[in-house]
Formats: C-alpha cells, sequence, structure tokens
C-alpha cells in the first residue's frame, strides 16, 4: 500500500483518543439503511425530471414536479417496508437482496403504472410519461444496488489495508457447496484469520475454471506443490469425504513442506455461537485416527430404553458420561447416574439439567464397593438395565494399591451382579477393557476378574433353569479423549514445549473415539442373549511412537528439533501391545460388522465364586503379594510384566496356601 493510502487510512480510522475505528463499525442501523435508500429515490426523481426537461417540453400537467416526487417516494416506501431491503446487513449483501430491492422497484414501477391507469379513466389525464417511470425505475434501481456495492467495497478495502494484521494465505482443499461456503464466509468475516487464494480437487477439469474468482487445481500426490504454486502457507480441508489413510498422507505432505493444515467444520454445523473463523481449527489427531461413521439400528434401542429405568454406574466419568448422554436421548422412564467422584458427578448433573431439562433423573454418591447401601438403591428403583462403567483404570496406580483394584473392579462388579439378580434387571452390560486378555497387570486381571464372575453367573442361573439377568460384557481397547488416554497427555505436552514422554519406541495400541465405544456398548447391549464377550473392530493398531511425531507435526512443530520426544520405560504391568482375545477364545460375527462375540472358555461358578471370595478377603487385609497371588489363582494367563510381582508367577502353583 503506497505512504498516501496510509496516510488516508490512519486518518479515517484513527484519532488523538482512538474514538473512530471504521474497522469496528460493524453495520449500518436499519433505520439510517432506510433513510438512505429514501434519499436515493428522491435522487432519482429529481434525475428523472432533469433528464425529462431536456428530452421534452411535454409534460403532462396534473400536478407539480414536487406533487409526482412525494407520490413515487411514497410508493416506493411502502415497497422498500414490504420486502424489507433495509433489514439486511449491508456488507453480506447477496442475490437475495438484489432481487429484494428488484421486487420493491419493480413493484413500484407497476403501481405508478396502476395509479396512471385509474387517473385516466376516471378525469382522462395521466400523472406520469410511461418513459419517465422506466427511466425512474432504472436510476432508482442503479442507485440502490450501487450503494450496497459500494459499501461493500468501502468494508473490503478498509479490511484489506489493516497495517498490523497478518492474515494466513490458504487454500481449500475441495470444491463442492461446502468449500465455496467456507471460501466465500472467510472472506467476509471480520475479524479475518485467512486470506483464501484457491482451491484444491482431485477431479479433472478445465485448467481455467475459477470459483469465486480464484483459480482452481488439480492436486496429486503432492499437494505441496500445487499450494506453493498459489503461494499460500496452509489447508484447510472442508470435505470429510476423505478416509483417515488418505488424509494422513494429504497432511503428511504438506507438514514436511511447512504447509499449515486446518479442518473446517460442515456447513450444516456451523451454528451461530461463534465465528466460523475461529471453528477452523488446526487438524487434530482424532480428525487422522476417524474411521467411517458407525450404522446403528436406532429402533432396538428404543424398545430396550424408551420408558425403562437405566442406571449408569461410572456415570461420571468419561466413558459413563457418554453413556449417559446417548441414553438420556432415548427418553428413559428414569435415570440414574452413580459415580463416587463428587465435583464430575455434579458437573454431569448441570449438563443433563441444561441439555435434557425434561428428564427424570437421580445422581447418587456412591463407591460400588459399598453393598449396603447399593442395596438400597435397588429396592427403592425397579431398575430395568445397568451399565456398568464404574471401574479404577490407571495400570501403574493399580500395581501400586492392588486392594484398590479388587474393592472396586472385583467386589464392586459382583455387588452389582448379585443385586441385579436379585432384583430382577433385564439387562446387565458391563464395560471391560482389551487389558483384561491374557493380563499382565493387575488393573487388566481385576477387569478379568470381573467378567469371568458375571459370565459365570449368567451361565450358573441358566443351567439351573432359571430366568435370569441378561449379563453382557463388552471389550474395547483404549478411548480417544478419556481420562488418562495418552491424546490428552501429549497435547499438554506439546504445548508445555515438551518433552513428550513415550514409555517405548515399540509400544502400539487400539483407539476408539468415546461415542463411538459407547454407542457399540449400546448396540452390543441391546443384540446380547446373556453370558457373551462382545469384542469391538478396534481398525488397525497404532504404534504411538508415530502418534506422537504425527500429534507434534500439527501442532506446527518439528519432532526432536522443536519438542523432543523422550523414552522413559515401560511401566509396572505395561505391555507393548494389547490383545483382543486370549489364546483360547475364537470369535462369531454378529449382525453388525464392527461387533464380535468372543467365545471364552466359561468357568465354573461355584470355583470361580470361591475364589473371588478369597481375593476379595485377602484384600482387606491390604497385604500387596498375597491379593496379587490369590488374583494369579484365580486367572492363570495373569503374567506380570515389569512388575515386582513378578515373582509370584514362579510359585503362582503354591503361593495361595503359603500366604493364606
Amino acid at each position: 500500500m503506497s505512504n498516501k493510502s496510509n496516510t488516508i487510512y490512519k486518518k479515517l480510522t484513527t484519532g488523538p483518543d482512538n474514538a473512530l475505528n471504521l474497522r469496528n463499525i460493524k453495520y449500518l442501523p436499519r433505520w439510517v439503511v432506510f433513510l438512505i435508500d429514501i434519499g436515493l429515490v428522491s435522487l432519482s426523481s429529481v434525475f428523472t425530471a432533469f433528464i425529462l426537461l431536456d428530452l421534452t417540453s411535454n409534460v403532462y400537467g396534473l400536478g407539480d414536479m414536487a406533487d409526482k416526487g412525494v407520490i413515487i417516494l411514497l410508493v416506493h416506501i411502502f415497497f422498500f417496508y414490504i420486502f424489507k431491503t433495509y433489514a439486511g446487513i449491508i456488507r453480506y449483501s447477496s442475490n437475495i437482496d438484489a432481487l429484494k430491492l428488484l421486487l420493491a422497484t419493480l413493484s413500484s414501477f407497476f403501481t405508478l403504472l396502476i395509479i396512471n391507469l385509474i387517473t385516466t379513466l376516471v378525469i382522462h389525464q395521466k400523472i406520469f410519461l410511461f418513459g419517465a417511470l422506466l427511466i425512474n425505475l432504472w436510476i432508482s434501481f442503479s442507485l440502490l444496488f450501487l450503494f450496497r456495492l459500494a459499501v461493500k467495497q468501502i468494508y473490503e478495502y478498509f479490511k484489506f489495508v489493516q497495517k498490523d494484521e497478518n492474515l494466513i494465505k490458504a487454500v481449500i482443499l475441495g470444491a463442492d457447496e461446502n468449500a465455496i461456503s467456507i471460501a466465500g464466509a472467510l472472506d467476509i468475516e471480520h475479524p479475518r484469520r485467512f486470506r483464501i487464494v484457491g482451491f484444491l480437487t482431485n477431479e479433472k477439469h478445465n485448467k481455467s475454471i475459477r470459483l469465486l474468482d480464484k483459480p482452481v487445481l488439480t492436486y496429486g500426490k503432492h499437494v505441496h506443490e500445487q499450494v506453493k504454486s498459489l503461494k499460500a502457507d496452509a489447508v484447510v480441508f472442508s470435505e470429510s469425504k476423505f478416509s483417515a489413510e488418505e488424509k494422513f498422507k494429504i497432511v503428511e505432505n504438506c507438514l514436511e513442506h511447512g504447509v499449515s493444515v486446518y479442518n473446517a467444520p460442515i456447513v450444516s454445523t456451523w451454528g451461530e455461537d461463534k465465528p466460523l473463523a475461529q471453528k477452523v481449527q488446526s487438524l487434530q489427531i482424532e480428525d487422522l485416527l476417524d474411521r467411517e461413521p458407525i450404522q446403528l439400528d436406532v429402533q432396538n434401542k428404543i424398545d430396550q430404553l424408551t420408558g425403562k429405568t437405566i442406571l449408569v454406574t461410572g456415570g461420571a466419568g468419561s466413558i459413563g458420561r457418554e453413556i449417559v448422554r446417548q441414553v438420556a436421548a432415548y427418553n428413559p422412564k428414569r435415570l440414574i447416574i452413580l459415580d463416587q467422584a463428587e465435583t464430575p458427578l455434579h458437573n454431569v448433573q448441570l449438563e443433563v439439567e441444561a441439555k435434557f431439562p425434561d428428564l427424570d433423573y437421580k445422581c447418587i454418591i456412591c463407591d460400588v464397593g459399598n453393598k449396603r447401601r447399593l442395596d438400597l438403591m435397588f429396592q427403592n428403583n425397579n431398575i430395568d438395565v445397568i451399565y456398568h462403567a464404574a471401574a479404577y483404570k490407571h495400570v501403574p496406580l493399580m500395581e501400586q494399591n492392588p486392594h484398590e483394584a479388587i474393592f472396586v473392579n472385583i467386589a464392586g462388579t459382583k455387588n452389582l451382579a448379585d443385586l441385579a439378580l436379585k432384583y430382577g434387571s433385564g439387562h446387565f452390560v458391563m464395560v471391560s477393557t482389551d487389558k483384561a486378555v491374557n493380563p499382565s497387570n493387575v488393573m487388566g486381571a481385576s477387569k478379568r476378574a470381573a467378567e469371568m464372575y458375571v459370565q459365570s453367573l449368567y451361565h450358573n442361573q441358566k443351567t439351573n433353569g432359571i430366568e435370569t439377568t441378561k449379563f453382557i460384557t463388552t471389550r474395547f481397547g483404549n478411548v480417544l479423549g478419556s481420562n488418562g488416554s495418552v491424546v490428552p497427555l501429549f497435547k499438554r505436552q506439546i504445548e508445555k514445549g515438551g518433552p513428550v514422554t513415550i514409555t517405548h519406541p515399540g509400544i502400539i495400541r487400539y483407539f476408539m473415539t468415546i461415542p463411538e465405544a459407547c454407542q457399540l456398548v449400546l448396540e452390543a447391549g441391546v443384540m446380547g442373549n446373556g453370558g457373551e464377550i462382545f469384542v469391538f473392530d478396534m481398525g488397525e493398531p497404532v504404534k504411538i511412537m508415530d502418534l506422537a511425531i504425527k500429534m507434534i507435526k500439527l501442532a506446527g512443530y518439528e519432532p526432536n528439533k522443536h519438542i523432543n520426544i523422550k523414552i522413559t520405560g515401560l511401566r509396572p504391568g505395561e505391555k507393548l501391545y494389547e490383545e483382543l482375545l486370549n489364546n483360547e477364545s475364537k470369535t462369531l460375527p454378529t449382525h453388525h460388522k464392527k461387533i464380535m462375540i468372543g467365545q471364552d472358555v466359561v468357568r465354573d461358578y461355584d470355583t470361580i465364586n470361591e475364589k473371588i471370595n478369597k481375593v476379595i478377603k485377602s484384600a482387606n487385609k491390604l497385604k500387596s503379594d498375597k491379593v496379587v497371588a490369590k488374583l494369579k489363582d484365580l486367572i492363570p494367563e495373569f503374567i506380570s510384566n515389569n512388575s515386582s510381582y513378578q515373582k509370584l508367577d514362579r510359585v503362582v502353583d503354591n503361593s495361595a496356601e503359603k500366604l493364606h
């Protein structure tokens, strides 16, 4: 921008007290626009009169120029009000606004013609020349249209000449309606964040094609080349059709060549809570790990949940809270949310009150190890369905406090299962973990013990011909964004400047999003007949080292240059990889491709019950070695890894007798 332009800009936008800043004028008031439109119509009448007087002296004598001008003005005011031409924000004027102006001026034109016709029939004299009305129509519409165009251009000018504003030059990845809408919205938004310089598409087209007067280029494997050719620094994803693999290839190519990557929401999800520019966020790792949307049968869950009393244990945790949200949407008769954590449960209560104001619900603070309190709850509520998500889940903490894992994960599950049976609940759905398979730590072993108990309890009842609660277990891996998940940890570490800590360079994990996992929990709960362990398809395992590298790059940094990656060593009880099935298990397909039935060997209930009671009794003595030894006796495949309890593996066969 020239020095002269800078000087003019400063005079217009700043003063001694910075009192006037045209960039901060959000819109002209409606009454101002209305008055300006009236003035422009008056001006068009004056122009029309001058043109007529210059062309001919044969002007009809019925009424003078002032009277005719007033009639024209009143008719236009009426149709401005009818079509609300003054109501829009001028800088956002569109084809619809132009159409409103055209309709208003045409309606005025035809109304004046009708007035002319009436005066001709009644007093045999016209008020207006037909040519005069045509000229007035053309001038008035032109002035009104040009006024709006001028305001838009002036606004754009002052927006572009912001001296201290550094806009991100970006290209939109996509060339569909959503991409065009995003580009248009980002261009007119204030304060601006992006300057859109073009579109990229993988579809072949004519090289001269343009959208919003911006070039459209076809990209191949090397997306960065097209981005750089448009002198852009960033790519904004506007399409949701990419698979995780396709999206990551594009992202990786861009990040390796210094091109930032952003994600824009689908137009239908914009809402009005904040400007679009703020919704265009740096691409998150969740965007690359997401898989195709899950298609579920809604009707079967309506039949099971609507009008029923539902209990969600661990309802304040990341999994339980999402189950609460999803169950609440099915309009249950009553929703009971149980958790021992006071503040998180209070937060859930506030959310439920805000999102489901008509829902009959109750929040109960209770430890699932407290059987007397649970019994009272069952007495006072005819509970139909139980989603049991309450559990201690942090592996290192449970290695240090094995008795607590027994109290909550085993005794808590046993309490709930026994009471569900006693009070005739229809379904009991337990949320388990892949760490329960061939467990290498106390947490995983405690969850496996809980699985074994509910499964054997169900089969024992069926064997005795008793109509019983349908006990169903769901098993899946790590959940993105859940409490203790590695992804939030990495985010915090990157925000602090590193280092990003990884326990082992070869460690791999399965991942699933919280909503996805909870959807499958609800689906498995419906399809289960009792006694099954449902295993979820977690997709391809993810190498944690690759995950860390991706997250660092997505944050705009170079791994081990700006953000270091530190190897800390495996934690007690941690495995390099998790499994969803043990060596003895097979799977059966279900009607849902992401849910399989794991056919684990069903153990004898009396034996399992006796051994679990011994484990719980041992836990009450608060002796870690004793309780872990009992646990290993219950679960022969429990082999500790990188843990002080490895010494018990060598004597597991006779440890129970020695430590009794």
